[in-house]
Formats: structure tokens, C-alpha cells, sequence
């Protein structure tokens, strides 16, 4: 039996740069982003919905996302998301800040 994923509570500092990989690499509707994220971390984070549509929100009126309606896979109608220019240059941003902060944790980890 697999594995349920658990609430991450460190989810929400990580979760637009997470969004914003998810859509570098296609163009997903929300339910679609949400097992896109909890697959590739081996069900190790759980996005709820109640923290994805306000990010989705948030990063639409920061201009790094677009969201447009059309069809799913399943013929439902949904918001469709992709990534804008702006967005993958917030994402390398992104992605330096946590580089830096991850290595400043390892040191303080190993630390003796």
C-alpha cells in the first residue's frame, strides 16, 4: 500500500518556487500542479487546496503566471496555468535563495 502524504509545514515559504517549476516544465490546472508536486517528492508534500489557489492568486497578480480557461485531459472545464518569462526569472531567484538557505542549513546540521 502506498504511502499517504503528510501535511509539510515548511510547505508555504517553498510553495510559489514549487508552483513556478511545476509550470517551467508544462502548463498544468491546479488538481494537475498538486499531483505533479506530491509524485516527484515520493508523496513526501502535500499541497491542500486551500494554500494552492491563493498562491495561484498571488503569483497571476505578480504577473509570473497566466491562468486561461480551457479543457482537461478528462474534457472538464479548468483554469490551465503557464509560466511567464517573469516567472522563470523569479524563479532563478528563487531557486539561488534556497540553494543558499539549504547550504546554511547543512552547515549548522554538521556543525560539531
Amino acid at each position: 500500500m502506498g504511502r499517504k502524504a503528510q501535511k509539510n509545514d515548511s510547505l508555504p515559504g517553498s510553495l510559489d518556487m514549487l508552483i513556478l517549476r511545476t509550470l517551467s516544465l508544462r502548463d498544468l490546472h491546479g488538481y494537475g500542479i498538486v499531483q505533479f508536486i506530491q509524485q516527484w517528492s515520493n508523496d513526501e508534500l502535500l499541497v491542500e487546496e486551500g494554500s494552492l489557489y491563493p498562491a495561484l492568486q498571488r503569483l497571476e497578480l505578480n504577473g509570473w503566471i497566466e491562468g486561461v480557461w480551457g479543457v482537461t485531459s478528462n474534457n472538464r472545464r479548468a483554469r490551465i496555468y503557464k509560466i511567464m518569462g517573469t516567472g522563470r526569472k523569479q524563479l532563478a531567484v528563487e531557486t539561488r535563495k534556497y540553494a543558499k538557505l539549504t547550504l546554511a542549513i547543512a552547515r549548522v546540521m554538521g556543525a560539531e
